[in-house]
């Protein structure tokens, strides 16, 4: 997930600062989320997707994470 976040960012020309400020999140959260920090507090990571213009989509199964990669 933290992959797919940094090429969002990327894509949308953000850095972490600002990605940081619009999220409200800090800069280290940023970082973390993106080199794959296994624990993150959940609210704070749905404002990064927010922000990112993405969401959090969860449905029943037992398979392995899947990100949709057509971002």
């Amino acid at each position: 997930m933290g992959a797919a976040l940094r090429r969002r960012r990327k894509a949308l020309g953000m850095s972490q600062d600002e990605t940081a400020r619009l999220s409200g999140c800090g800069r280290l959260f940023i970082s973390e989320v993106e080199r794959g920090k296994r624990s993150v507090r959940l609210d704070k990571l749905i404002e990064l997707l927010r922000t990112l213009g993405l969401q959090l989509e969860i449905r029943p199964g037992r398979d392995e994470i899947r990100i949709d990669e057509s971002i």
